[in-house]
C-alpha cells in the first residue's frame, strides 16, 4: 500500500500540486465571507446569526463529503449519481487525478460545495432556526449538490456527456445556490408543517432594510473577489496558461460589473454606494463562473455589464407589491444574483464559448458557441442544463426543507418573539454587536476586590 501511494505520488506533477494546494487555501475564505456577507446586510440583532451557517456549511459538507458526498458526485455511477465506490475516502489517496493526487481533487471540489452551502442557507437569515440546519445541509449535499455535480462533471455525469460547457459551476454552483435560498425562503414564508401559523408562528413578509455592517460587507467583497479568482484559476487543476487566462478574465468580468451598478446607483441617488458596488462584483463574478476557461478579456468586459444590467433589474422585483403580497423575502439577494444571474451566464457561455479558449491548456475540446464557432446547438444545451439545475435544487430543497419541519424539535420557522427580538438573543450565546457586555457593566475581575493605591 505504502508503495503504490509513494509510485502514485511520484506521477504528480509537484507545481501543480503546489498550484491547486494554494488555490485551496485562498478558495476556502469564500465560505466564511459568504457568512459575513449575510451578516452585513442583516440587521444587527441578527449579525451573528446570520453568520453563523456559513460555519455550519464548512463543518457539515466537510464530514458529509468525507463519509459519501466526493463519491456520489465523482466515482463513475452512472449519469446521474455516483456509487459509493470512494465512501470514507476509501483508496482516495495520491492516486492522480489529471496531474495531482485525489485527495487533493477532492478537498479542492469540496470547497465548492461547502461555498454553495454557504450561498444557500442564506435563505433562511433574520427568521430560520440554526439546528435545522444541521441535517438540511447533510441531506442537501447528498441529494441535491452531489447529483448535479455529477451530472456536470464527472466522466459519466450525462449533461457532461451531452456537450454542457460549464467551466467552474453555472449550474451546480450558483442556480443551485440560488434555487436553493429562494426555496428554503419560499418555505418560511409559506410553511405546511410544524412552522404553519399559530399564535406563537404567523409567517410573513420581511420589511425590507439597509445593509446594517458596511464593514463586514467590504471585508466580505474584497475576499470572495480575491479567493474567486483562485477559484477559477485553480479549476484548470494544473498550472498553465488557461490558469492564468482564467484570472485575468474572472477579475475583468467582477470590474466591469461593479464599475455598471455603482455608475446606475451613482445616476439614481447621486451618490457613491458600497452594497451596489458589492452587487455589482458578485453579479460579475457569477456571469463569469461557467465561461472563465472558454471566453476572452473582450467579452468577459461584456459578460460583467450584462451581469450588472441583470441583477440590477431583478433586484427591483422585491421592491414591488406583488413581491410584498406573496411574502418574497430575498435575503442577501441570492436569487437576483446567483440564481438569475446563473442562468444568464449559463446561456451566454452557450453564446460565446470559443474552443480557441478553451485550448489554452492544450487538452480541452469544446465545439464551441454560437458566436465564434457557429454551434447553435450549444445554447440549447445549456438552457436544458439550467432547468434542469434549478428544478432539481429548488424542488428537492423545498422537500428536503419541509420534512425536516415535520420533525419535533426542527421546526424551520423561529417564533415570531424571536424574530422580533434578533435571532442572536434566542439562538446565540454571543453577538457581533457587543449587546451582551450590558450584563457585566459591574464586573468585578477579582473574586475578593482589590484596592489600588
Amino acid at each position: 500500500m505504502a508503495s503504490t501511494v509513494a509510485e502514485n505520488w511520484a506521477n504528480c506533477d509537484k507545481l501543480d500540486v503546489l498550484f491547486v494546494i494554494t488555490c485551496s487555501a485562498i478558495c476556502w475564505g469564500i465560505v466564511p465571507a459568504v457568512g459575513l456577507g449575510y451578516s452585513g446586510y442583516s440587521t444587527r440583532r441578527n449579525s451573528l446569526a446570520s453568520f453563523y451557517p456559513a460555519l455550519l456549511a464548512v463543518i457539515c459538507v466537510t464530514v458529509q463529503w468525507w463519509v459519501v458526498g466526493y463519491s456520489l458526485a465523482y466515482s463513475e455511477g452512472n449519469g446521474f449519481i455516483g456509487g459509493l465506490k470512494y465512501a470514507f475516502h476509501r483508496n482516495v489517496l495520491a492516486e492522480p487525478v489529471s496531474t495531482i493526487p485525489a485527495i487533493l481533487f477532492s478537498e479542492f471540489q469540496l470547497i465548492f460545495c461547502a461555498a454553495v452551502a454557504a450561498i444557500a442557507v442564506g435563505g433562511a437569515c433574520e427568521r430560520g432556526r440554526l439546528l435545522p440546519l444541521i441535517p438540511f445541509i447533510i441531506l442537501w449535499a447528498t441529494f441535491v449538490y452531489c447529483p448535479l455535480a455529477h451530472m456536470v462533471w464527472s466522466d459519466t455525469g450525462f449533461l457532461g456527456n451531452l456537450g454542457v460547457v460549464d467551466f467552474a459551476g453555472g449550474t451546480p454552483v450558483h442556480i443551485c445556490s440560488g434555487a436553493t435560498a429562494t426555496a428554503i425562503s419560499v418555505y418560511l414564508s409559506h410553511p405546511l408543517f410544524r412552522s404553519k401559523e399559530s399564535k406563537i408562528r404567523k409567517p410573513s413578509h420581511l420589511k425590507l432594510h439597509m445593509p446594517h455592517n458596511t464593514m463586514a460587507q467590504l471585508l466580505a467583497m474584497v475576499t470572495i473577489w480575491g479567493a474567486w479568482l483562485a477559484f477559477d484559476a485553480g479549476t484548470t487543476l494544473s498550472l498553465n496558461f488557461k490558469s492564468v487566462m482564467a484570472m485575468c478574465v474572472t477579475n475583468t468580468c467582477a470590474s466591469t460589473g461593479a464599475l455598471t451598478y455603482l455608475l446606475i446607483n451613482y445616476f439614481e441617488t447621486g451618490r457613491f454606494s458600497l452594497d451596489s458596488t458589492f452587487v455589482g462584483a458578485i453579479s460579475g463574478l457569477v456571469m463569469i463562473t461557467p465561461s472563465a476557461g472558454f471566453i476572452g478579456m473582450g467579452t468577459a468586459a461584456f459578460f460583467g455589464v450584462v451581469g450588472a444590467l441583470v441583477s440590477w433589474r431583478a433586484l427591483r422585483f422585491k421592491l414591488t407589491p406583488f413581491a410584498h403580497s406573496i411574502r418574497w423575502v430575498d435575503n442577501g439577494d441570492s436569487f437576483a444574483t446567483h440564481c438569475i444571474g446563473g442562468l444568464v451566464g449559463t446561456i451566454f457561455t452557450g453564446l460565446f464559448a470559443s474552443k480557441e479558449v478553451a485550448a489554452y491548456d492544450g487538452m480541452t475540446e469544446i465545439a464551441g458557441g454560437v458566436i465564434f464557432d457557429g454551434n447553435f446547438e450549444q445554447v440549447g444545451i445549456q438552457i436544458l442544463e439550467a432547468v434542469i439545475g434549478f428544478t432539481w435544487a429548488f424542488g428537492v430543497s423545498y422537500l428536503i426543507y419541509a420534512g425536516i419541519d415535520c420533525i419535533p424539535g426542527l421546526e424551520v420557522l423561529a417564533l415570531d418573539r424571536e424574530v422580533i427580538e434578533g435571532l442572536d438573543t434566542n439562538q446565540i450565546e454571543e453577538t457581533l454587536t457587543g449587546h451582551e457586555w450590558k450584563i457585566e457593566e459591574d464586573y468585578e475581575p477579582f473574586e475578593r476586590g482589590v484596592l489600588l493605591e
